[in-house]
C-alpha cells in the first residue's frame, strides 16, 4: 500500500474501501428496483477491499470508515434477505432513517478527513536533471570517548545518510523506505520521534510506510566530475531523514548531502548491530539552564560534523571503500542544519574552516562566545510574532554581523519553525506548528533558496543571490565584518 492518491492521501485499496461504504449507505435512498444491485456491488467492493488491507495492514485512519460501513450493513442487507427468503419487504419511511443515514456517513467522512489531516507523506518529485541515490553508512572516532555513557571504552559513534547524484533506475527498482533502512527500523524511529513530541505513535503510523524518490546504493551518476558536499545536522531529538525532501532535491541538482544521527540526541538511532540508541536530551524549562545544556549539545554536534567531513574526505580518497571513492569535492563543503542542528552548525563553521559555507535552518546559535564566522551564512528564519524568543532575532543578527564574509537572513512569510524540515509533509496543517505555506510550497521554498545560496557561494554561479533570496521574504544582508 505504498501509491498515494494525490490530494486524498489514500491509497487505490483505501479509495476502494471508502467508495464502497459511500455506495452502501447510499443504497437505501435509491429507487427500489435499483437497490440490490448496487448493495450486493458496493458489499462485494467493500468486503474485498477490507480483506486486502488487512494483508497490507489497516491504518488508523480507515477505522471509523469499516465502522460506518458495518453499522450500514445490516440495514442494506435486511431487504434482500426478506425478498430471497420470501418474507414481506416493509418499505420504512424516510424520516426513521435518515438519521442512521447522516450517522454512517459522518462516521465514514471521518476517514479521509483524518487521512489528509495524518497522510503517508507524498514526498515531491525532484527537479534537477540526477537521479537520486542513497546509502547509510556508520563511523566511529577512535580518538573522542562517548560522553553520554559511563563506560571510558566507548567512543563517539555517528549513523550518516548519503543522498547522491545517481543514474536513473528501473521504474521497478524499490524506492528508499523513509526514516529507516528496514520497516522495523522506519517503526522504530518513529514511534520514538512521536513519543519525543508528546504524540501518540499510533497517529503517524502511516509515515514509516512511506518511501521516497531515491533508491538505495544505486549506481553513482557519470562522469569523473565531484560534487560538492553539504553535511546537515538534524533539531533536538530529530533524526538523519527528517529533511529527506530537501535532500533529494539537493541531490538531484548535483550535490551530495550527508545527514546525521547523533546518538543520544536524535530520538532513536539503530546503529548496524541492531542496537537502539535513544535520546538522553531533554529541555528543563529554566531559560538559563536549557542554554546551557543547548551549548553542550551543539558543541557535541560540532564535533561530529567536523568528523564527518574527514571521513568523507577518507572515502574521496579510497581510505575508506565505496562508490563515491573519486567523486567528492571536499574542497567545496557546506555545513547546515535544523533548529540546534543549524545552531550546531553555526558553532562547526566557526570552529573548522574546511566548511566553506554555513545555512542555520531557524537555530538558536549556542555557542557562548563571539568569535567571528569567516564564511558566507544564509539564516532562514520564521516568521516573527510575539511568541518568538526575544533574544532569537538579536542574537542571531550578532552572529551574522560579525562575519568577515557576506551574511543573509531571509525571514519566510508564513513559515513556522516546522516548515524547515519534513514536518508539512506528513503533520496536519497547523500554522503554528508547521506554517501555512502547504504541503508542496514549504518544501519548494526551502530548496529554492538553498539552492541558490549553495550554488551562488560553492559553484561561484554568476548572479546575485540576495536579487533570488529576496523574493521569497524579508532579506537582511550583511557585508563582511571587521572582526579578525
Amino acid at each position: 500500500m505504498t501509491e498515494i492518491i494525490a490530494g486524498l492521501y489514500m491509497s487505490p485499496l483505501e479509495f476502494l474501501a471508502l467508495a464502497g461504504a459511500v455506495a452502501l449507505v447510499v443504497a437505501r435512498w435509491l429507487p427500489f428496483a435499483a437497490r440490490p444491485r448496487v448493495t450486493i456491488a458496493a458489499g462485494a467492493v467493500l468486503v474485498l477491499s477490507a480483506i486486502a488491507l488487512s494483508a497490507v495492514g489497516i491504518r488508523w485512519q480507515m477505522l471509523p470508515v469499516l465502522a460506518g460501513a458495518a453499522v450500514a450493513l445490516p440495514f442494506a442487507l435486511s431487504p434482500l434477505l426478506r425478498r430471497r427468503t420470501g418474507r414481506t419487504v416493509r418499505r420504512v419511511r424516510w424520516w426513521p432513517a435518515l438519521p442512521g443515514s447522516v450517522a454512517c456517513v459522518g462516521l465514514i467522512a471521518t476517514g479521509p478527513v483524518a487521512a489528509w489531516a495524518f497522510p503517508v507523506p507524498v514526498f515531491p518529485e525532484p527537479s534537477g536533471r540526477f537521479a537520486v541515490g542513497t546509502r547509510v553508512v556508520q563511523w566511529t572516532d577512535p580518538h573522542r570517548p562517548e560522553t553520554a555513557t559511563a563506560d571510558p571504552h566507548d567512543r563517539r559513534t555517528v549513523v550518516v545518510q548519503l543522498w547522491y547524484p545517481a543514474r536513473k533506475s528501473p521504474a521497478s527498482a524499490q524506492r528508499a523506505r523513509y526514516l529507516g533502512r528496514t520497516e522495523h527500523e522506519a517503526r522504530t524511529v518513529s514511534d520514538a520521534l512521536a513519543r519525543h513530541v508528546g504524540l501518540p505513535g499510533f497517529l503517524v503510523d502511516g509515515v514509516p510506510r512511506a518511501h521516497t524518490h531515491a533508491v538505495f546504493d544505486a549506481p553513482v551518476a557519470d562522469g569523473s566530475g565531484r560534487f560538492p558536499l553539504v553535511l546537515f545536522s538534524p533539531g533536538l531529538g530529530g533524526v538523519r531523514t527528517q529533511n529527506t525532501a530537501w535532500a533529494e532535491e539537493l541531490a538531484s541538482h548535483g550535490y551530495v548531502v550527508a545527514a546525521l544521527d547523533h546518538p543520544y540526541d536524535s530520538a532513536a538511532v539503530v546503529l548496524a548491530d541492531g542496537r537502539t540508541i535513544r535520546t538522553r536530551t531533554a529541555s528543563t524549562g529554566d531559560p538559563d539552564k536549557d542554554e546551557k545544556l543547548g551549548a553542550g549539545w551543539a558543541t557535541v554536534r560540532a564535533a561530529d560534523l567536523s568528523f564527518v567531513l574527514t571521513q568523507l574526505g577518507r572515502l574521496d580518497r579510497g581510505g575508506i571503500a565505496g562508490p563515491l571513492t573519486g567523486r567528492l569535492d571536499t574542497g567545496r563543503a557546506a555545513v547546515t542544519g535544523h533548529s540546534i542542528g543549524g545552531g550546531s552548525a553555526l558553532q562547526a563553521a566557526r570552529q573548522d574552516r574546511r566548511f566553506d559555507a554555513v545555512i542555520d535552518l531557524d537555530g538558536y546559535p549556542y555557542d557562548p562566545t563571539s568569535r567571528s564566522l569567516h564564511q558566507p551564512a544564509l539564516a532562514l528564519t520564521q516568521s516573527i510574532t510575539p511568541d518568538t524568543d526575544p533574544h532569537y532575532i538579536p542574537r542571531l543578527t550578532e552572529v551574522l554581523q560579525l562575519n568577515t564574509a557576506t551574511s543573509y537572513r531571509l525571514t519566510v512569510p508564513g513559515a513556522a519553525h516546522l516548515t524547515f524540515m519534513d514536518g508539512p509533509l506528513y503533520l496536519p496543517p497547523v500554522p503554528s506548528a508547521v506554517g501555512s505555506l502547504g504541503r508542496t510550497e514549504s518544501p519548494r521554498v526551502v530548496a529554492a533558496t538553498t539552492l541558490a545560496f549553495l550554488d551562488a557561494t560553492l559553484r561561484q554561479k554568476p548572479g546575485d543571490p540576495a536579487a533570488v533570496l529576496s523574493a521569497y521574504g524579508d532579506l537582511s544582508v550583511y557585508p563582511p565584518g571587521n572582526s579578525p
